[in-house]
């Protein structure tokens, strides 16, 4: 509070305690003990009456000196500071750890810090209405305090890392303009992906797997893929794409080969027609 509002608090002597004490005795004799007999009807008239009383008591001629407490102020009053722009607040202190997930979490709300500090002790300043995270003294992230409803997220986009911050420059109108870019099926396929969960963000981690194999296989192949998902099942996974690209079934489409045609593997364990033929052993 001190260094806030650019002061510094000195220890006094055990005389100091007689002397404020005697002044509160003066303030009350002179104050409350005049005004004790009056009655007043709202807050307001009682603090007009105080004002008053006080008012004359820092205008009433000391007895030792020369002045008054009003003449002393008005010399004292060049050197003082301004206040702060902001006022003071109680802060509380507390250690915290930053998560896998970048963040920190301080009574049951979860505050985001620079990717680079993950697994390392922070401290953290809690105010009414900020929540400030420090490393080796150093602040590295300042949010809003959260209120209400417990485990809310603060993130801030500077915080993530950059495979994460990739997601945001994403959106289901991008996603579904750069599948159809490759094909019908395609599109059909991040659709899915896009309506499997009840939140439609959580579909983007499966839309950004299947962008990437177009980087793998050709755009051709990813949308062959992606019909022949669709023969398979209405609501095709990941990793049903992935699978038919792994084991090349795309390829038996779109090169029109014959399934017929295709040299069926023997299995090890079959023995054949001649081995049933009646007077062989």
């Amino acid at each position: 509070m001190a260094e806030h509002y650019g002061t510094a608090i000195i220890p006094r002597t055990p005389k100091d305690k007689a002397f404020v004490e005697g002044s509160v005795g003066v303030v009350s004799t002179l104050i409350l003990a005049a005004l004790r007999n009056r009655q007043f009807l709202s807050l307001d008239e009682l603090n007009r009456a105080i004002w008053e009383k006080l008012a004359d008591f820092n205008h009433k001629p000391f007895q030792k000196k020369d002045g008054s407490r009003a003449s002393d102020f008005e010399e004292e009053k060049l050197f003082l500071l301004p206040l702060p722009p902001n006022p003071f607040e109680l802060a509380e202190w507390k250690t915290a750890t930053v998560q896998y997930n970048y963040h920190i979490s301080v009574d049951r709300m979860n505050y985001s810090v620079p990717y680079e500090y993950i697994k390392q002790k922070v401290d953290v300043r809690l105010t009414g209405s900020a929540v400030e995270i420090y490393f080796c003294g150093t602040r590295v992230a300042s949010h809003l305090r959260l209120y209400g409803r417990p485990n809310q997220y603060s993130t801030l986009k500077e915080h993530m890392p950059p495979e994460h911050t990739a997601y945001l420059q994403w959106n289901s109108e991008r996603f579904l303009r750069w599948a159809s870019s490759i094909g019908e099926n395609t599109a059909a396929v991040v659709r899915v992906f896009l309506t499997a969960h009840k939140v439609e963000q959580q579909g983007y981690k499966s839309c950004m797997a299947l962008l990437k194999l177009s980087d793998h296989y050709s755009v051709v192949r990813l949308e062959d893929a992606c019909r022949k998902a669709l023969t398979f099942s209405p609501s095709p996974s990941l990793k049903s794409v992935q699978a038919i690209l792994k084991s090349e079934q795309d390829l038996l489409q779109t090169e029109d080969v014959d399934p017929e045609s295709v040299p069926q593997k023997a299995h090890r364990f079959t023995r054949g027609a001649e081995c049933y033929r009646r007077g062989k052993k």
